[in-house]
């Protein structure tokens, strides 16, 4: 990770945004001797505030770990980039302090999910499989921090925070589905077909299904189903008020289950 780059990366955003390394500094609750240390590139923020540091900067998480504006053709590959440079950089820092390196690999992959969550686009199932490399990476460090705990005990921290880290990420992928309207990020299979000029897409994921109706229009309408409950999408969608909204649903219905058939 080239602290120097990101350092004159921060320092150029700053005053493209008129604030001195006091202002800066307030924002963010540290010190302007912190800011100054971070732009001479003699340390990193931590990991705590860049998300924070990124948002007043009107930069993304991906922008601060490159020290560089990501153009979008290789967006993905700095990204997988950044992965690999933080844990490059944890490792780095675990010298000397023996609870270090598991703080440092479960911050690491707090920071992982935190920008496939935020960066990649719902869409894309990429995030979701960067989200769980991240949770897999915090769950090695809680297991390094439980070390002096008998095996058992470790064992069962261990599995009980990977459960509440992946119940909490379906969780929020849930909430987005039905509160911010995007797609799943946990697919494991996407199908689409068009029902009376109506492209309708199905989502199919490890737990449920998501059912996207009226794609790529102001219309669209994003519905949660469980994984046997496709027949079941006639209830709770209002697509259309006009008579012949039965005859439509169930037409959907009916084409969403011949599609999946097919394979396809």
């Amino acid at each position: 990770m080239d602290t120097k780059r990101i350092g004159k990366f921060i320092a150029e955003n700053r005053k493209k945004k008129e604030l001195t390394q006091a202002q800066l500094a307030e924002k963010l609750g540290v010190t302007s001797k912190t800011v100054s240390r971070w732009e001479n590139g003699n340390y990193m923020p931590d990991i705590s505030l860049l998300k924070p540091l990124s948002e007043e900067l009107e930069i993304s998480l991906n922008d601060l770990l490159s020290g560089e504006k990501v153009g979008h053709e290789n967006y993905q590959d700095k990204l997988e980039e950044n992965i690999l440079n933080t844990i490059d950089y944890t490792n780095k820092k675990t010298s000397g302090n023996s609870d270090l390196p598991g703080l440092l690999l479960l911050l690491s992959g707090t920071v992982v999910t935190m920008i496939a969550m935020t960066v990649i686009p719902p869409e894309n199932s990429l995030g979701g499989v960067y989200s769980v490399i991240g949770v897999i990476i915090a769950v090695l460090g809680a297991a390094l921090l439980a070390r002096r705990t008998k095996t058992v005990k470790r064992f069962i921290i261990c599995v009980v925070f990977l459960i509440a880290s992946l119940g909490f990420l379906f969780g929020i992928d849930y909430l987005g589905v039905v509160n911010m309207r995007q797609a799943s990020r946990f697919t494991t299979n996407v199908s689409a077909t068009w029902v009376n000029n109506r492209k309708i897409v199905v989502y199919d994921g490890p737990f449920y299904d998501v059912v996207r109706i009226n794609a790529d229009t102001e219309k669209e309408i994003f519905r949660v189903v469980g994984n046997d409950s496709l027949r079941d999408i006639v209830y709770n969608i209002n697509m259309t008020s006009d008579e012949k909204a039965d005859n439509a649903i169930a037409e959907i219905r009916i084409s969403i289950d011949e599609y999946r058939d097919t394979g396809n």
